[in-house]
């Protein structure tokens, strides 16, 4: 039969925008659902905006693999697409002689991860390096960023429409069933409801992950894994930033831990923290910077009183409790489901924004066959 579309991707943030420009690249026709009036407005809006080198995640899991060749990728698209970025390096700090061993333990990871120019350095060498931080010993990284996320999503808009394909926002996906001889039929609602067809659908709405697959005739229940919210919030300082690399603490049980940027204003950001909710809150208490200062001055002594003021909070898509094993990202085919031609992902959280042109190769190699 003819299609609308040979693909349909929900979600026009960064990992959705990817898949939808993999599948163009392979001469796809391609639209992009999305619910809110603009690109990238979830999970994509509210981050640190970090290009992450590939440090932490276990070898051999998506994360890990996926995050090196996303970071790879994502720079030389950044610079054919003049999107602004900070390849400013970032220094893992022991900021206590008892965090050493774990410099160890992340640099044997890291390179097992096939992670490029890493190094131990001591604690003075680090304070040569960043004077104004503490520091018994660091880890030094010198592929990680920060980088316009907002203009990399603007390019991959494009990339998609000049290909022909249409990102169509305020347009939120309502339900799909699978057709007798294949594809889907897609409902899609906002001011000017559709039904349309496609060959291929792909599912990347990050927070509503959970939800769009419960609204895809035959995805069994089962299958769909529980949603938690992982809500961080962030403070800006007021005056100058301290340091120009990134500076991140030893990781804490399901993320990175509260670290420390430069934006590419040149204002220094802290956060995100982990706190797991209930509701979609965006609310940023400002009693949380007390939290803020006694842990910011272990790397940063020198951190001013009353200097903290609160900025913004984003929520993770978390597929795991605060008291279990963190997973690796879920790329789910008909290999699971059954439904084919459906890729449904899950948990795209962090390194979710590096890996998102790796996430969306992979996809599109699956749903060709390929991989």
């Amino acid at each position: 039969m003819d299609f609308d579309f040979d693909a349909a991707v929900v979600g026009a943030g960064a990992v959705g925008l990817a898949c939808g420009y993999a599948l163009a690249r392979r001469g796809l026709s391609v639209v992009v659902l999305e619910k809110e009036r603009a690109i990238g407005q979830g999970v994509s809006s509210r981050n640190s905006e970090v290009i992450h080198a590939g440090l932490y995640y276990p070898t051999g899991s998506l994360k890990a693999r996926l995050c090196v060749e996303g970071r790879r990728a994502l720079y030389a698209f950044l610079d054919s697409h003049k999107v602004a970025y900070d390849k400013c390096g970032k220094l893992v700090v022991a900021s206590e002689p008892d965090q050493i061993d774990r410099l160890d333990g992340i640099l044997a990871q890291a390179l097992a991860n096939d992670v490029e120019g890493l190094s131990l350095i001591s604690g003075s060498a680090a304070v040569t390096l960043e004077p104004a931080l503490r520091a018994e010993a660091a880890l030094v990284s010198p592929e990680s960023g920060v980088f316009d996320s907002h203009g990399y999503m603007l390019a991959l808009q494009g990339e998609i429409e000049d290909r022909g394909g249409a990102v169509v926002t305020a347009t939120p996906f309502e339900g799909a069933a699978p057709l007798e001889h294949g594809g889907f039929e897609i409902r899609a609602g906002g001011e000017s409801p559709a039904t349309l067809t496609a060959r291929l659908l792909v599912t990347a709405p990050g927070l509503s992950a959970q939800s769009v697959a419960g609204h895809i005739k035959g995805f069994p229940a089962a299958l769909i894994p529980a949603l938690h919210y992982g809500k961080g919030v962030y403070f800006r300082l007021r005056g100058r930033a301290p340091f120009s690399r990134l500076i991140y603490p030893p990781p804490i049980p399901g993320a990175l831990g509260t670290h420390y940027r430069r934006d590419l204003g040149g204002q220094a950001v802290f956060g995100p923290d982990l706190a797991y909710v209930d509701t979609e809150d965006y609310t940023v208490d400002p009693a949380r910077a007390e939290s803020f200062y006694e842990y910011v001055r272990h790397f940063w002594p020198g951190l001013p009183d009353d200097s903290l003021d609160p900025d913004y909070a984003g929520l993770r898509p978390k597929i795991h409790g605060p008291d279990e094993v963190q997973p690796d990202f879920r790329l789910d085919g008909a290999e699971v489901h059954g439904l084919h031609g459906l890729m449904a992902l899950f948990g795209i959280e962090s390194p979710g924004l590096t890996s998102s042109l790796a996430i969306g190769e992979a996809v599109a190699e699956r749903l060709m066959g390929n991989g």
